[in-house]
């Protein structure tokens, strides 16, 4: 109820008339079932925007941090975490990690749709860096398929350590679903749990048009706090996970105005079409008698 009140009524509204949030590949997310939806993390705002932009429930994990703030911001931004339905993680790894993942588990078998940022942590400069295979380990215990999704633009519209996002679009690009049936049954051998990830992540890579770096992002963090490297910082030559080819993709873009109002013209349409179709159903169905 928490989750339809803030999606719907009190945040949901708002978001969309300041940012007014754009999404491509709605399509691809299944109308029943569960579903693994594997995104790119480049801010906070990511967990508000996507879920924003689907018409089903969708939970998330999130960082312990997330749910142990002091005072009366920390007591809310808790709350509202739970309301939406956020399942803490510690990323410190160990049996904390294995429990969200099994409550992840529990979610996809259920039938729900499940949120996970394989990077483990939000992108410290932009790039997209090496996944952790938690995504794979879910996806082959569960059988669910992987959608991959890329948020566009929330890095920019709110960088690390700015608390109120700027005021700009927002994106969501939902890639088709990634099968991957024919490794049911190998979640305990790691080396496909690496090639399930890579081929997660490259997906991403495929979408986003984002530069691959092949190293968690807090491994990068870590680097970048201890002064040994610097944020964007030239890695070399452009890789691609798994050692696959770069992908030569440019990163996505808002919609037209023009091509928004043609869709929801076109929406409009299928609307009424929709509905004359249906009325010598209705007629039929008045004229019905008992038998």
């Amino acid at each position: 109820m928490f989750y339809w009140l803030m999606k719907h009524i009190f945040v949901g509204p708002l978001l969309k008339l300041v940012y007014r949030p754009w999404v491509r590949g709605g399509e691809n997310v299944p109308t029943d079932g569960p579903a693994i939806l594997a995104s790119n993390h480049l801010a906070v705002i990511d967990s508000f925007f996507l879920p924003l932009m689907l018409d089903r429930d969708i939970v998330f994990i999130g960082k312990q941090e997330y749910f142990t703030g002091k005072g009366l911001k920390g007591r809310l931004v808790a709350g509202f975490m739970r309301g939406v339905g956020t399942i803490p993680v510690d990323r410190g790894g160990g049996k904390a990690g294995e429990a969200a993942l099994n409550t992840g588990l529990r979610r996809l078998q259920e039938g729900g749709l499940f949120g996970i940022y394989p990077e483990g942590t939000r992108s410290p400069d932009g790039r997209l860096y090496r996944g952790k295979t938690g995504v794979a380990r879910l996806a082959l215990e569960s059988g669910a398929p992987v959608l991959p999704v890329v948020m566009v633009g929330t890095n920019i519209a709110q960088p690390i350590g700015r608390k109120i996002p700027k005021v700009m679009r927002i994106g969501t690009v939902i890639g088709e679903p990634l099968d991957f049936s024919r490794f049911h049954g190998m979640e305990d051998d790691r080396f496909i749990l690496r090639s399930v990830t890579d081929e997660i992540m490259y997906a991403l890579l495929s979408l986003s048009g984002q530069e691959y770096v092949d190293m968690y992002a807090a491994t990068m963090k870590a680097r970048i706090a201890a002064g040994l490297a610097e944020k964007g910082e030239e890695l070399g030559e452009p890789v691609a996970p798994g050692g696959r080819p770069v992908p030569e993709v440019e990163p996505p873009t808002p919609p037209d105005e023009d091509d928004e109002h043609d869709e929801h013209d076109e929406h409009d349409e299928h609307d009424e079409h929709d509905e004359a179709v249906e009325e010598p159903a209705r007629a039929d169905e008045s004229t019905e008698q008992p038998s």
